[in-house]
């Protein structure tokens, strides 16, 4: 049976709207879109709206369950070679337990989640039995809040946590693993401008990382998601995890 491009139009229609929003807050930030790396977040989302939204110009996909995500990505990829399309990229945008880190190594381009040197650990030797190298990025709680995971921002005076720098260090000196940023998520806020507080203040700390360790690759920040993603442009992010945006409202 031969297959066919599913057709969703009103995917391929917010695709180009974000697209739109990306360029216009790009202008307002004087940055350039090809600095700006979109990440549809499809967890929740079918095969078939991946496909459209590949088929559209997207190309980095989110899942925040490996064990869930895996039949997806395997029928994504498939359907994706047979029709033409680009090879999706798959990011991990949710929490990784330590024991399920051997659903991530291997299959996903970028872990945006690290939040413990257990897991960073885990994560190493598990790629480097496979002889690859994982690049991740440190999870970051910049609204100190309980419900999120992430190691807490600086103090006030700007100190890093002594707790956070012994982790940090033990992250940078594992062979597999290639730390390249900071992701965040910002507390819910009534209008997006008053997310910028909270993109800033991830911005400044990988700005004093950068300082603190020079030769280490500090480029990506992941921040902004669909309620918030121009504020996280006009503060540096290079990261967008966008879903209803992009997808449209969840299915009940």
């Amino acid at each position: 049976m031969r297959l066919s491009i599913p057709c969703l139009p009103e995917i391929a229609a917010r695709v180009g709207s974000v697209m739109l929003r990306v360029n216009h807050a790009c202008q307002q930030a004087g940055r350039s879109p090809d600095e700006i790396t979109i990440v549809a977040a499809s967890k929740t989302r079918t095969p078939a709206e991946v496909l459209a939204a590949l088929a559209a110009g997207i190309v980095h996909f989110g899942e925040n369950r490996p064990e869930e995500a895996q039949p997806k990505i395997e029928e994504v990829r498939t359907q994706a070679e047979a029709l033409g399309l680009p090879s999706p990229r798959w990011h991990m945008i949710g929490h990784v337990q330590s024991r399920k880190a051997k659903l991530v190594v291997g299959r996903y381009h970028l872990v945006h989640s690290l939040d413990s040197l257990r897991l960073a650990q885990r994560l190493s030797r598990l790629a480097e039995e496979q002889g690859t190298e994982m690049e991740c990025l440190v999870e970051i709680n910049v609204g100190g809040e309980e419900s999120k995971y992430g190691y807490p921002a600086p103090a006030e005076d700007g100190a890093f946590a002594p707790s956070f720098l012994r982790d940090l260090e033990g992250m940078l000196e594992l062979p597999a693993l290639r730390i390249t940023g900071l992701m965040t998520m910002a507390p819910p806020v009534e209008h997006p401008d008053e997310a910028r507080p909270y993109f800033r203040r991830l911005r400044l700390m990988r700005d004093r990382l950068r300082e603190q360790f020079p030769h280490q690759d500090w480029r990506q920040l992941s921040m902004g998601m669909t309620d918030d993603f121009e504020a996280g442009i006009l503060e540096g992010a290079t990261i967008l995890r966008i879903g209803r945006a992009l997808f449209g409202p969840r299915s009940a």
